[in-house]
């Protein structure tokens, strides 16, 4: 909506009342102007005319579907997402964006159950019927597999279990931009698969009229510099009142109440809990953890608190344009060995795949995921993060064998 014409109302309003009213001299006018310019918030007058904030809840509302390829079309034209789909409606078109997000997030968790056979399990497991609950995702296997388990765990943001990047699942396709080619190939490769959800941390509620209409006008999303201009509009003046209401509210989105989670209210809560109740009892020999950004600073807090633990039963740790800080989250020097020794951090570099990158923070090996784009750190170093992996069991279990003749020849010597 553009606000000249309405300007130029405004402008052909002062005149006319001003020659009503005898001619001002010029000082008087350019006062007048200023004061009911700034009684106007133009961003908001924008908003006046926006299409209400509503928009379909299918991928098929939205026309749209994936193709055989995993990218997701127009189902008319089979162009690509626009998000501009309105012009100088950023706001609107931002909301539209957002709402197809949050389909495609349920879209995501479809193809975990379906496609890559994976449970939803409940969180907290205690959980009575009334209380908010989070959610994982694990292959049935995940606490019987004696051999191997992997663990994924997404970075910070709007994105949910089974994803890296959101607007790669939009923009580009599911697989550079989901967790499921992680899923499928680890699965084959005869691994237990947990997906962990770190930021599902609360549910949303709508908050009741009466408990918005208790607060106090101090207590309002609205800016006190607006407040106080508002408030010296003349209360006399019931016209001036009434135009400046008229543009001052335009359509408002519902207020909500957050509900955290037990034992999940943050990535690193989450993170604790499920490694407390299930990968910590599960049956597997070896850990293996790909974490991405977010992700890698909830696993480096997973073991300074439970050091142990996680030295005993985890064998490698992939990370993807981790932002953990060894430093600023204190952990000691025997965690800072241990990274060393057992992880590695693929980060977006400009540098071919796997070349070695330095650090001023010598905690873990960094190597380029063959990218410059954070988002895709994950995807483009899929296949060095697995053979990574398959090193390390490798020598886990040489270590093993080694250590397994040498105490059956001891006792070899000691009969003798």
């Amino acid at each position: 909506m553009s606000i000249f014409p309405f300007v130029l109302v405004v402008l052909f309003g002062l005149n006319m009342a001003q020659l009503q009213a005898g001619v001002p001299d010029e000082k008087e006018k350019t006062t007048a102007l200023k004061d009911l310019l700034s009684r106007i918030d133009l961003d908001e007058l924008m908003k006046k005319d926006e299409p209400p904030l509503e928009f379909p809840d299918t991928l098929e509302g939205f026309e749209y579907a994936f193709n055989e390829n995993g990218q997701l079309r127009h189902i008319k034209t089979g162009e690509p997402f626009v998000f501009n789909y309105r012009e100088d409606l950023h706001r609107w078109n931002q909301k539209r964006y957002e709402a197809l997000g949050e389909i495609i997030t349920k879209h995501v968790y479809e193809l975990l159950e379906k496609d890559c056979n994976l449970q939803k399990v409940y969180l907290p497991m205690d959980a009575t019927e009334n209380e908010p609950k989070s959610f994982i995702f694990m292959s049935k296997d995940a606490m019987t597999n004696p051999d191997k388990m992997l663990v994924l765990i997404h970075g910070s943001g709007v994105v949910r279990a089974g994803q890296w990047a959101r607007r790669l699942i939009i923009n580009e396709d599911i697989n550079s931009g989901t967790q499921i080619p992680y899923i499928k190939k680890a699965i084959k490769e005869g691994y237990a698969v947990i997906v962990l959800n770190p930021n599902e941390n609360y549910i949303e509620v709508e908050k009741s009229k009466p408990l918005a209409q208790q607060q106090s006008p101090d207590s309002s999303d609205e800016p006190a510099e607006k407040r106080e201009r508002r408030e010296r509009i003349p209360k006399d003046n019931k016209k001036k009142r009434d135009f400046y209401e008229k543009y001052r509210n335009p359509q408002k989105e519902k207020e909500t109440l957050q509900l955290y989670i037990r034992e999940n209210g943050s990535p690193e809560e989450h993170a604790l809990y499920v490694w407390d109740n299930f990968i910590s009892k599960a049956a597997a020999e070896h850990v293996f953890f790909v974490a991405h950004s977010y992700g890698g600073l909830a696993f480096v807090e997973l073991m300074i608190q439970r050091e142990a633990d996680v030295k005993s039963k985890v064998s490698a740790v992939a990370l993807t344009d981790s932002v953990h800080n060894m430093w600023h989250q204190e952990a000691n020097k025997t965690i800072r060995e241990w990274m060393r020794e057992n992880c590695c951090n693929w980060v977006s570099s400009s540098e071919p795949l796997d070349t070695s990158v330095e650090s001023m923070l010598p905690d873990c090996p960094r190597v380029s995921a063959g990218t410059e784009r954070h988002e895709l750190t994950s995807w483009k170093s899929f296949n060095s993060i697995f053979r990574f992996f398959k090193e390390a069991l490798e020598a886990k279990n040489t270590k093993s064998k080694t250590i397994s003749t040498r105490r059956s020849n001891r006792i070899k010597s000691d009969e003798f």
